[in-house]
């Protein structure tokens, strides 16, 4: 009894020092699973999913249709007899202009002028941007001003110059031209990129390894770029998508034979040869936009996390 006593002693104690400890619990009232706020929100996302995956859908069960089932004008229907030919005949037989093999000769085109600006530009940039958050130099102020107004001016504005100039160096209509033109114009947004990422980094790592006698490219090498794949992911995933989608370079710095894959996808889609096939456009469409979307997808997450930590500093 004398220990139940105790105990109601030392509770009361505890309520009258808290005040409200013997009330129940606190913190905020937990929301219901469907509150209005819950409904809004997620039916706004359900929404836009739909949007975006409904087309996907219907060129999906678009391509694995023949063209009799086709004509039958059930577009959301999936296929009764699936059939994977207009793939074929999109990757290997499809006619684009005089030439009938498909998206396969744009592809490794496409492949040809990616891989290289990609690589030419982020390494340019990456060391820009570096130069830019850590070693100022006089006038880097206005170089970098000069790079921001160049992310903004329009392409098209643009195009005639640099079709003289590549025509002047002998190298208009070719894939080396190509390169050169998406690296220019990729630079200046990831050079952005980059310094941001790099201002954001401790600076005492900066200043600790040139008080160890570091220099420029040690520096470089091996403290900020073990620390930097985050914002390279970042850098990868634009320049990918953005060279590999592009149509506008395509068509006017090269020739019929280094059509990269977007412009021989427009050949075989606006075709006038024939029969409207459909479930080959289908096909190819969705051939020409798988590299980008499997690069985003494997390298998503950091993708995210190199935005949140580069783009928005600085």
């Amino acid at each position: 009894m004398a220990n139940i006593a105790t105990l109601n002693t030392t509770a009361a104690g505890i309520d009258a020092v808290s005040g409200r400890l013997g009330d129940g619990p606190t913190g905020p009232k937990p929301r219901p699973a469907l509150s209005p706020r819950n409904i809004m929100l997620y039916g706004t996302l359900t929404i836009a999913a739909l949007y975006y995956l409904l087309p996907l859908y219907v060129m999906v069960v678009t391509s694995l249709k023949g063209m009799p089932e086709i004509r039958l004008g059930n577009i959301f229907s999936p296929p009764m007899e699936i059939t994977f030919e207009p793939w074929v005949k999109a990757w290997a037989e499809a006619c684009t202009g005089l030439n009938c093999d498909g998206l396969s000769r744009g592809f490794w085109n496409s492949v040809r002028i990616t891989v290289p600006s990609v690589i030419i530009s982020i390494a340019i940039a990456s060391v820009n941007g570096y130069a830019l958050a850590n070693w100022r130099f006089k006038g880097s102020e206005l170089f970098f001003s000069i790079l921001i107004i160049g992310a903004f001016i329009p392409y098209q504005v643009m195009i005639y110059p640099i079709v003289i100039i590549l025509r002047e160096i002998g190298i208009y209509g070719t894939l080396t031209g190509l390169v050169i033109v998406h690296s220019i114009f990729g630079m200046p947004i990831l050079t952005l990129l980059f310094r941001n990422y790099f201002v954001s980094l401790p600076e005492e790592l900066f200043k600790a390894a040139r008080v160890d006698g570091a220099g420029f490219w040690q520096i470089f090498l091996k403290i900020m770029l073990p620390m930097s794949l985050p914002i390279f992911v970042v850098a990868m995933i634009l320049q990918v998508t953005g060279i590999w989608n592009d149509f506008l370079f395509g068509v006017v710095f090269t020739r019929p034979d280094t059509y990269p894959m977007t412009v021989q996808l427009n050949n075989i889609v606006n075709s006038v040869q024939g029969v409207k096939e459909y479930n080959v456009n289908m096909a190819a469409t969705i051939l020409t936009g798988l590299v980008p979307l499997i690069v985003y997808f494997v390298s998503g997450r950091l993708f995210v996390r190199g935005i949140a930590a580069g783009a928005v500093k600085g």
